[in-house]
């Protein structure tokens, strides 16, 4: 009976030192794993880049470093949207302005405004009703969809020398769900060094 009321009483202490999560929640984030082996045809190219992207309301933040390439680079964008998830090519959706190009590996960060009819391509707005509200619901649905992928062009590879399809990424825990793991398990190492009384 003493270790059911521990119990509880610890599971309770947990709660109450738990701090409330914020109430907006975060902006959905993607990733992608960029590879020759991934291209539509595939190559032998060994540059490799971790691209994270998050759609938050109208902007879009990309964060995509890369290196190893073999080309020097000519373009970088988001294409979308296949017919099929993980398969096919797409027209250009988003193109990366400024982005570094005669290099082999960089870095690019950038805040992408999604209602700001520059940052889109032009025939991707038109085929998708002509409006930017029309271009950005497509485009959502399609990344949502495994529909979408990053891709670099080279000068060695002008279709593209690797490109990587934007996935979910996993949720980053809150502090408070961390705060409450670490109280449970505390607790669960106290009640098995404690000796019980005879």
């Amino acid at each position: 009976m003493k270790r059911v009321l521990s119990v509880l009483a610890l599971a309770a202490a947990s709660t109450a030192l738990a701090v409330p999560a914020a109430a907006a929640p975060a902006d959905p984030s993607y990733r992608a794993v960029a590879s020759g082996a991934l291209e539509s045809p595939p190559n032998a190219s060994p540059g490799t880049s971790l691209v994270t992207i998050d759609l938050g309301g109208t902007q879009l933040l990309v964060d995509l470093p890369f290196r190893d390439l073999v080309g020097t680079t000519t373009a970088a964008h988001i294409h979308c949207c296949t017919s099929t998830a993980f398969t096919g090519t797409a027209p250009v959706a988003v193109p990366f302005q400024d982005f570094p190009l005669g290099v082999t590996a960089g870095s690019y960060n950038q805040a992408i405004p999604l209602d700001d009819p520059s940052f889109w391509d032009p025939a991707f707005v038109s085929a998708h009703g002509g409006t930017v509200a029309g271009a950005t619901s497509a485009f959502v649905d399609g990344v949502n969809a495994n529909e979408a992928y990053v891709n670099i062009h080279t000068d060695l590879y002008p279709n593209g020398e690797i490109r990587g399809w934007l996935v979910a990424a996993p949720p980053v825990p809150e502090t408070a769900e961390w705060s409450m793991l670490a109280v449970g398990l505390a607790g669960l190492m106290w009640m098995s060094r404690r000796r019980p009384t005879v």
